[in-house]
């Protein structure tokens, strides 16, 4: 299943699971990455970190680590596109 980090900018696609039971998992729930919700990728920092989304009509700004704990589904589309 492809990763919040893996997404191209521009690319939308809706949040899975959240890894991690941990202080960064929960933190990420309560910002308001729960499954079901749809995220954006706006764009990345110069060196490619930290990664801009667009949820819920807020901007959110994730570590490209952190975002790599959130399992996404693309739509058909949109996969097909990134693939390929």
């Amino acid at each position: 299943m492809p990763l919040l980090s893996e997404l191209l900018i521009g690319q939308r696609a809706r949040v899975v699971n959240v890894a991690g039971a941990d202080g960064v998992g929960v933190r990420l729930l309560e910002m308001g990455l729960i499954p079901g919700v749809e995220i954006r990728l706006l764009g990345a920092a110069p060196l490619g970190d930290p990664l801009e989304f667009e949820l819920r009509g807020y901007r959110l700004s994730l570590r490209r680590s952190e975002a790599a704990r959130v399992e996404v589904q693309m739509d058909a589309a949109q996969a097909e596109e990134a693939t390929g």
